[in-house]
């Protein structure tokens, strides 16, 4: 993929932009949140292990190669205050293929910062990127993300029951997708015919 300068984009209420060292304090206030621990790739125990982080993440600003990301902060524009990241990571070459994560500090939930954001990194993922199929995941606890995901036009597409142990409890997984197609048609994802199998070709 060539290099593409997307960012910082803007939207009604908020700007996306790469992430800094500066923004340690804003980081840290939403990753060591209680609630967000079981939702991070890796676990985070205190202000070292997040700046550590950070640092890894304020580097992952272009999609070059499979497995790279773009992470980028989300920044409310009234007072510029960082309420959280979202990320893409080009997952897939041959299938053009990309994974949707975000994040949103507890106290800036339920105001529809969270959908503005990642209605925006979505956009960005088909119309600057090209990508054909963007897909998230979230626990199955975390209904707040599920419709969020399911409001933005995202299927359903499977759901894993108990499929890992947090802290001696059974997680469950969703996940969610949409095509490009189905993007540029708005919120009103259709589900997609049913592939009926071949019967010549079982025993």
């Amino acid at each position: 993929m060539t290099r593409v300068e997307v960012f910082p984009v803007e939207t009604e209420r908020l700007v996306l932009r790469h992430l800094e060292m500066t923004d340690l304090d804003a980081v840290v206030a939403y990753f060591l949140a209680p609630d967000a621990q079981r939702y991070l790739e890796s676990r985070v125990h205190d202000r070292a292990d997040v700046s550590a982080a950070l640092s890894a993440m304020s580097r992952q600003r272009w999609l070059s190669r499979p497995g790279d990301a773009v992470i980028c902060g989300i920044e409310r524009s009234e007072d510029g205050r960082l309420v959280g990241q979202a990320s893409l990571r080009w997952t897939d070459a041959t299938a053009s293929q990309a994974e949707l994560r975000f994040i949103i500090a507890p106290d800036c939930r339920n105001a529809g910062l969270a959908t503005e954001a990642v209605r925006a990194m979505v956009d960005a993922g088909f119309n600057d990127f090209q990508f054909h199929r963007i897909f998230a995941r979230c626990a199955g606890q975390n209904r707040a993300a599920a419709r969020l995901l399911r409001g933005l036009g995202m299927r359903l597409e499977a759901h894993y029951r108990e499929h890992a142990l947090y802290d001696g409890e059974w997680d469950e997984e969703l996940h969610f997708a949409v095509l490009d197609r189905e993007w540029a048609r708005g919120p009103a994802v259709r589900a997609l015919p049913v592939i009926q199998p071949d019967t010549r070709l079982t025993a």
